[in-house]
């Protein structure tokens, strides 16, 4: 049920309904038009680099656009949270979501984008079997209309803020490949044992370097580093599968735990919070490896504290407990999904007596801990960078009505973006 407004249009979301606008709220069919999408199923798209994006955001690539870029996507139908998608380049938009374009010069699309995400869509939804969003709703959302160089400011102080946000993400994507590139190389490759079986130096320290041993042995999996036992999952890791709760008990207004359904929630080290839950069934603990086990399988998060998990997720944690093995886990299970990619094996689903067949070789726990060690200390980078983002992203959440509302000016604002 949502709220009406002046004259007949609903009010948006997120702002106190006594507010002395101090510039006009228009309907947003005045200023904006929504598109339809184009069906496009997965087998019938061709290897390109053009954006797919669906209800709830990017879903895979194309090799042809069906709209020109920059432009803004909103999800139109679905049980979960309808995505509010940015797209800098041309994109093509299926059928479960809406693209936007703006109907004169009155509006500036990112404004529009950064407002449209922060009033959502789920509360627009109507039905209840597969709940969708009407143009003719999101047509009588109110939306503020400041004169586009106010309009043109907030964008501007918001995108400073993405741009901060952008630049953690891509630093974090160095650090995890350094973290990739070691577990490869002693893990996969055993490049250690190979050096010493070969009589080579290993170029680690030498009390590293005494914990491989410096020769192989044959197993069903190929050869592997003599002492090191294929051991199944449940040999080594606890496995809890996901369970969803009532729907009744999802929550966007941060009441209960963090809930994670699936792979959509997934963000590229820690999964992003979009929906909360406040009767959880199974749970995931701080430092559990989270990996989807749902259309598609073997996407892979770590949970950076104590979260509720749907059907769609399995947390993984070591048997000798999660702070002894955080960065093993999370890498281990990223190449054994890696793998089966690679190899053609695609799941659609997988089951907790499957997950527990997958094995591979077991390191001893000394050499376990001294890659913790090693990484761990890119690891802690990982989580500092992400907690800034955060940080970043709540200023963002607290500071945007504000400045759309005219409540706080845009000098103030930059002032507290400099202190962050």
């Amino acid at each position: 049920m949502v709220n009406s407004g002046i004259d007949g249009g609903i009010y948006p979301r997120g702002f106190d309904p006594a507010f002395d606008w101090p510039w006009p709220l228009v309907k947003a069919k005045s200023v904006v038009r929504l598109n339809y999408g184009r069906a496009l199923r997965e087998g019938d798209r061709s290897l390109g680099q053009i954006p797919v994006y669906g209800t709830n955001g990017q879903c895979g690539f194309h090799n042809s656009a069906l709209a020109s870029g920059p432009g803004v996507i909103l999800g139109r139908k679905g049980q979960g949270p309808l995505g509010v998608e940015w797209c800098d380049s041309d994109y093509w938009v299926i059928d479960t979501a809406y693209f936007v374009t703006p109907l004169d010069d009155r509006i500036d699309l990112r404004y529009f984008y950064y407002l449209t995400k922060y009033i959502g869509l789920n509360h627009l939804k109507d039905g209840t079997s597969n709940p969708g969003l009407s143009r003719d709703t999101f047509g009588d959302l109110l939306l503020p209309l400041p004169p586009m160089e106010v309009q043109l400011a907030i964008a501007g102080i918001v995108r400073e803020l993405d741009d901060k946000i952008e630049l953690n993400r891509k630093m974090n994507e160095t650090l995890e490949t350094m973290a990739r590139a070691l577990f490869k190389s002693w893990f996969v490759d055993f490049d250690p044992v190979r050096a010493k079986a070969e009589g080579r130096d290993t170029s680690l320290p030498t009390p590293i370097a005494d914990l491989f041993p410096d020769s192989f042995e044959d197993s069903d999996h190929g050869e592997i580093p003599r002492g090191w036992p294929l051991k199944t999952m449940d040999e080594e890791f606890r496995i809890t599968m996901g369970q969803s709760p009532p729907g009744d008990t999802y929550s966007e207004e941060n009441v209960g735990l963090p809930f994670y359904q699936g792979r959509t929630d997934f963000g590229d080290r820690y999964p992003r919070r979009r929906i909360y839950c406040s009767a959880p069934t199974r749970l995931a603990e701080s430092g559990d490896t989270l990996v989807s086990v749902r259309a598609p399988v073997g996407s892979v998060n770590m949970a950076y504290e104590r979260c509720c998990i749907g059907r769609g997720v399995a947390a993984v944690r070591h048997l000798s407990g999660a702070s002894s093995y955080t960065c093993y886990a999370l890498q281990a299970l990223k190449y054994v999904f890696n793998t089966f990619e690679a190899e053609g094996t695609v799941f659609g689903s997988i089951s907790k007596k499957d997950f527990h067949a997958i094995r591979q070789p077991a390191p001893p726990p000394l050499v376990v801990g001294a890659f913790e060690r090693l990484a761990g200390s890119l690891d802690q980078g990982i989580l500092a960078n992400s907690a800034e983002s955060d940080t970043l992203a709540e200023l963002r959440e607290v500071l945007l009505p504000r400045v759309i509302s005219g409540e706080l000016r845009i000098t103030a604002v930059r002032d507290e973006i400099t202190a962050q």
